[in-house]
């Protein structure tokens, strides 16, 4: 009995199948790798986000007046609020600033010294709350007064009853998944106590 062997052609085919299907697993190994780890940093990135735009809220709705008297909200624009609140419950109020800056929301706190309590020249703790945020022409405030109506710029903080905030997250715009937007609001408590 005789045994066949493979031809040197049907070897060659062989091999060639092979190396198409490998490379292929492979290919198909690598993009859901990439894909995965995108998603993964997506999902970091909005957990984050929400954290931050959480605790801002939480922030918002404890505002009061300053160490030195001065209305619970200093400043209030599209992209920015400055505000009075206690931190850390220590009893010293100090001066909270969110802001956005190209697409990084910073929050920077000032906590005051001396005798009378003053913020004047003291230095702006600074950390970043939420990166890769893409709001393009969103604000990342809107303020509303006591009847619930959105406020127009230039805003008065002594009308403000509320704060919403919104944030769009996308570590790359150009990559799937599409933005992720959160948004939240607080209704400012402290606002009728006088100081």
């Amino acid at each position: 009995m005789r045994t066949r062997a493979f031809t040197l052609i049907e070897t060659v085919v062989t091999i060639a199948i092979f190396a198409v299907v490998l490379f292929s697993v492979t290919s198909l190994i690598i993009y859901f790798y990439r894909m995965n780890s995108f998603v993964l940093e997506q999902t970091s990135a909005v957990e984050n986000s929400s954290i931050g735009v959480t605790d801002a809220m939480k922030d918002l709705r404890e505002a009061s007046y300053g160490a030195n008297g001065a209305y619970p909200v200093v400043s209030a624009s599209d992209n920015s609020i400055t505000f009075y609140v206690d931190m850390k419950d220590d009893g010293v109020v100090d001066r909270v600033r969110y802001w956005l800056s190209g697409t990084t929301l910073y929050r920077g706190i000032t906590v005051p010294i001396g005798n009378p309590l003053s913020y004047v020249g003291q230095p702006e703790a600074t950390t970043s709350i939420a990166t890769d945020v893409h709001n393009g022409s969103t604000p990342l405030f809107r303020y509303f007064n006591s009847s619930g109506i959105q406020m127009a710029p230039p805003i008065n903080v002594t009308d403000i009853a509320s704060v919403n905030t919104t944030v769009t997250v996308n570590i790359n715009p150009n990559r799937a998944p599409n933005n992720f937007t959160l948004s939240v609001g607080a209704t400012l408590r402290n606002l009728r106590r006088a100081p």
